[in-house]
């Protein structure tokens, strides 16, 4: 009862602590100083056949009758001293560079761009016609994506994104999970390696004073399954084993300590909590 009390009390101060703007695909939580936005790009009809090894039982069980829809998300914080983004969507439209100065933020005044992979539905909105979209950003992203995606498994238009910021493409070694002690990547930053996806894939702890927050980019594509049986991969992920560990480490890792998550390819508002349920599986509420 008590666990129910305090879980309630939460939840009201989540309510208002967020802003939510549904017709703009705008929705925003407070994390102590850093106020973070969750930005949608797009939103279609989502298609669970990219799951792998699943049967029409699991389908009909968690799929709803007239289906779901899947997003493209990016995140951008405004933090005290500087502006950042977590990917940057396709590119189309230039919705999201539209969106970030709806919010106030020019592109020139982003700081920061956090890459959680180098996938082109997240690195899009880096540049046009091969000139940079925030010319004056340090993009980052781990060294293992770069290594993969640049020389390993040369994906060229991961190449051409990155290309105009030259120098300023920053790489680093992303920390763990769980550990008692991690690496700031800036004020507040923490990266934690989530790897599966692909091989450096990065989730994002955000810490300010006693709030955080995790932004865990494509640990889920087919939430309305994945929340429930994390252990079902998609086709997209590289390692579809080791991407399934993640994913049931960073829920459960969520759920213990009661950490709000962003995600990527989380419908709108892409931002709520988890909570166990069963033996595998987790709940998802959303924020409203």
């Amino acid at each position: 009862m008590k666990k129910l009390i305090v879980l309630g009390a939460l939840m009201s101060l989540i309510a208002a602590l967020a802003f939510a703007d549904d017709k703009d695909g705008i929705f925003s939580f407070q994390v102590g100083q850093f106020e973070v936005y969750l930005l949608v790009e797009s939103e279609r009809e989502g298609n669970a056949s990219i799951l792998v090894g699943v049967d029409e039982a699991i389908l009909k069980r968690y799929v709803p009758p007239q289906g779901f829809k899947h997003t493209a998300n990016a995140i951008l914080i405004k933090a005290p001293r500087q502006n950042i983004l977590i990917d940057t969507g396709t590119g189309a439209g230039g919705v999201i560079i539209e969106k970030i100065k709806k919010l106030g933020v020019e592109p020139d005044k982003v700081n920061a761009v956090l890459l959680t992979h180098l996938h082109g539905d997240h690195f899009g909105s880096l540049q046009k016609d091969g000139k940079a979209n925030f010319p004056k950003a340090k993009i980052y992203l781990s060294a293992k994506e770069l290594e993969y995606f640049t020389k390993t498994n040369v994906n060229q238009n991961a190449v051409n994104a990155l290309a105009p910021y030259k120098s300023n493409v920053v790489t680093f070694e992303p920390g763990i999970l769980n550990a008692e002690r991690r690496q700031q990547l800036l004020p507040g930053i923490f990266p934690i390696a989530a790897y599966g996806h692909t091989p450096g894939h990065t989730i994002f702890l955000i810490e300010s004073g006693r709030a955080k927050m995790l932004v865990i980019g494509d640990l889920l594509h087919v939430a309305v399954v994945q929340f429930h049986l994390p252990s079902v991969s998609a086709s997209y992920d590289i390692d579809g084993a080791a991407a399934a560990a993640t994913r049931a480490q960073v829920l459960t890792y969520a759920a213990n300590n009661r950490l709000p998550i962003a995600g990527m390819h989380i419908v709108y508002p892409g931002m709520g909590f988890v909570e166990a349920s069963g033996q595998e599986g987790f709940n998802f509420i959303p924020m409203e």
